[in-house]
């Protein structure tokens, strides 16, 4: 399973979202690092609603979605941007 899915699996399982989309940026950073040429599944984006995340702060929905895909950022996922949101509130996606 790849890593986009395991993530996407995960967050549906955790948030039950009404819109969640994975996306690997990864291809979008390469030379940004010595050797490292844009392959793989190093760099994602995370962009979610919920009704989870009512009444949560930026920062809160950050880290409960940090902690859902911790096996991943342990395992190498070099960098995640969240775009979280609950229903009705205004996305830039």
């Amino acid at each position: 399973m790849s890593m986009k899915s395991s993530i996407a699996g995960k967050l549906e399982a955790a948030f039950s979202p009404e819109r969640l989309e994975v996306i690997n940026e990864s291809h979008m950073h390469a030379g940004h690092q010595p050797g490292f040429d844009g392959e793989g599944e190093t760099h994602m984006r995370i962009r979610i609603v919920s009704a989870a995340f009512a009444g949560m702060s930026r920062v809160a929905r950050h880290r409960a979605i940090n902690d859902v895909v911790k096996a991943e950022l342990d395992a190498g996922l070099h960098a995640l941007a969240v775009e979280a949101a609950a229903p009705g509130e205004p996305t830039r996606w």
